[in-house]
């Protein structure tokens, strides 16, 4: 126990939305490795074991509490002891607990209990730069992530840095050397946005433009309450240009001389990339 995240973080972890695993998949006798040897799936199996003692402790406190208050046989008590005994078996016969969770009644009677367990999760490999489409560790790891229904991403730390060092107008260049379409940075940041369900629109003014972040399925006006409450609540109509379009004429005032720009109503539902300027009144 507290060998992978030490036991005092794993409360301050038990808020999170999702858990990215940052795993070594390069071998480089100059960098020590804290077990001695280069393993991403026990590095993998180190913190997930971690997680599971630690939601075992959790669901076998949840059913003890359950218990005693099912001695009234309230038949949803019971139904909730049940769900929770299955938890408790399925992370003391190391199963997981993505099955259980398919069900929508117990995914709402384990949600309470922050289960580290439950969370969605992200593993990215960081290999060598000579790696960057894979190697037999990475192809490993995927398999453990299939299990999962997780993605893994392929980064270079290395290869990292370098883009951080270099000027903006070279790093596109530096990437198509490398036959690369974006950063592993990059990469990283839209698997996370996919892993949550959520999605960008934008605002654009003549000295600004400012990125949101709203579920996927959002609303014209739930995307207005992000930016304040009173556009929310005073919706009246979102003028609307895709990202496509806005690129494609150079701005606002092209789109609106293509008659690219729309107006949306209350019933409107984000796409990805929007740009978005919200009438309201209050």
């Amino acid at each position: 126990k507290g060998e992978g995240l030490g036991n005092r973080f794993l409360a301050h972890i038990r808020e999170v939305d999702a858990i990215i695993h940052v795993v070594r998949a390069f071998r480089d006798d100059d960098i020590t490795h804290v077990s001695g040897q280069v393993d991403p799936l026990a590095d993998v199996a180190t913190i997930e074991t971690e997680l599971a003692l630690a939601d075992l402790e959790t669901t076998e406190r949840a059913v003890d509490r359950t218990a005693k208050a099912a001695k009234t046989g309230d038949k949803k008590i019971l139904q909730e002891l049940d769900y929770l005994r299955k938890a408790h078996e399925a992370l003391s016969q190391e199963q997981g607990l993505q099955a259980l969770l398919q069900d929508p009644e117990a995914f709402a009677v384990l949600k309470p209990l922050c289960l580290l367990s439950a969370k969605p999760v992200l593993y990215v490999a960081n290999v060598s730069e000579q790696d960057l489409n894979g190697n037999d560790q990475v192809t490993h790891l995927s398999v453990q992530a299939q299990k999962r229904q997780a993605q893994v991403v392929v980064v270079s730390a290395a290869i990292e840095q370098e883009i951080s060092e270099i000027d903006a107008d070279e790093r596109t260049s530096f990437l198509e050397d490398l036959g690369l379409e974006s950063s592993g940075l990059d990469r990283v940041i839209r698997a996370g946005y996919a892993l949550l369900g959520l999605q960008t629109f934008f605002t654009a003014g003549p000295k600004e433009v400012r990125a949101w972040t709203v579920a996927c399925g959002a609303t014209a006006p739930q995307a207005a309450g992000e930016i304040h409450t009173d556009f929310e609540r005073g919706f009246i109509r979102a003028e609307t240009i895709a990202y496509d379009d806005f690129i494609q004429h150079q701005g606002e005032s092209g789109a609106r001389e293509a008659g690219r720009l729309r107006l949306e109503g209350k019933e409107y539902v984000l796409s990805d990339g929007d740009i978005m300027h919200f009438r309201f009144n209050v």
